[in-house]
C-alpha cells in the first residue's frame, strides 16, 4: 500500500528494517521519518514497516498527551489524523535523524513528548 506521507526512498527502508527485525534481528535503527500535525502536539517518528502488512508501521509515536511510546501505528489512521484547524498529517521535509529511536523515546520519555 502507497502513502503520500512517506517518499519512495523511505518505502524501500522503512520495509528493509521491518524484515530484519520479523527475521529475529534485535535492531535500534534511526528513525526514517518524522510525521507531525502543524496544527497539534502530534509527532511520529518510524523506523519500520511490516514487510507483510506495509499499512503496519513501528516507531516513536507521540500524540501530544505527555505520554510518548514505542509501538505499532497504521499508516492509513496516522493519514486521518487532524488537528484543531483541521489540517493533515505532514512529513517533515527536513528532518535527518542523528540518533538511534531508543535514544529519542528515552529523551521523549524525560522530556514528556517528542523533540526532533
Amino acid at each position: 500500500m502507497s502513502h503520500p506521507l512517506i517518499t519512495d526512498e523511505q518505502r524501500t527502508e522503512l520495509p528493509a528494517n521491518g524484515a530484519r527485525t520479523a527475521g529475529g534481528e534485535d535492531i535500534d535503527p534511526c528513525p526514517i521519518v518524522k510525521l507531525f500535525t502543524p496544527d497539534a502536539g502530534a509527532t511520529w517518528l518510524l523506523t519500520e514497516l511490516d514487510p507483510t502488512d506495509p499499512d503496519l508501521a513501528f516507531g516513536l509515536c507521540d500524540l501530544g498527551l505527555g505520554y510518548p511510546e514505542l509501538g505499532y501505528v497504521r499508516l492509513s489512521e496516522i493519514a486521518s489524523v487532524r488537528g484543531a484547524l483541521g489540517l493533515p498529517v505532514e512529513r517533515d521535509l527536513f528532518f535527518k535523524a542523528d540518533q538511534p529511536l531508543s535514544r529519542y523515546a528515552d529523551e521523549a520519555q524525560r522530556l514528556g513528548g517528542v523533540r526532533a
